[in-house]
């Protein structure tokens, strides 16, 4: 990797407004707090634009919050676009269904750069990294406070797995 380029990851939701915020989020604060976030930048889109515009959900905010995480003063929500994925390097859907929409989006010498956001869970005992609906991350959108509270959860088991997998790449 150039001294120019800083890894770029993409966190991947349906809609960009509650799981692939929260995701970005806690990952970004685990870079900063790994002293790697002057080498990693942490983004998030969408596979849909149904909420184009949209901050993060609220009821995300008051997990996040809730953890002790700092909120972006701005998000707008979007789909994922031509130059964010000609700059992303890992590509984290987190649902194999968001995994299949990105594919069909990428080309192909982009495609393994695609990993599902709980792949990286040694505890799940995932053989195959590919898409398979038993990493899926729930889906808060129509549930309540223990929706949001399981998802905040599951990002953040994973995060650390995602940091050490990174920083081994970046130490290549």
């Amino acid at each position: 990797m150039s001294d120019d380029h800083r890894y770029t990851i993409m966190t991947v939701c349906t809609g960009n407004i509650c799981r692939s915020p929260m995701a970005q989020i806690v990952l970004a604060t685990r870079f900063r707090d790994a002293g790697l976030d002057g080498s990693v930048d942490v983004l998030s889109s969408g596979v849909s634009d149904e909420e184009y515009g949209h901050p993060i959900d609220p009821r995300a905010v008051t997990v996040l919050r809730d953890r002790g995480y700092e909120i972006p003063r701005h998000h707008f929500a979007h789909r994922i676009d031509r130059d964010e994925i000609d700059r992303t390097d890992l590509f984290l859907p987190m649902t194999a269904a968001h995994m299949r929409a990105l594919l069909r989006m990428l080309p192909p010498e982009d495609r393994g750069a695609v990993r599902m956001y709980r792949s990286f869970d040694p505890a799940l005992n995932a053989a195959d990294v590919g898409i398979d609906d038993r990493l899926d991350l729930v889906d808060p959108w129509y549930g309540g406070p223990r929706e949001f509270n399981t998802a905040i959860d599951q990002i953040d088991a994973v995060a650390p797995y995602i940091v050490d997998w990174v920083r081994d790449r970046l130490d290549a």
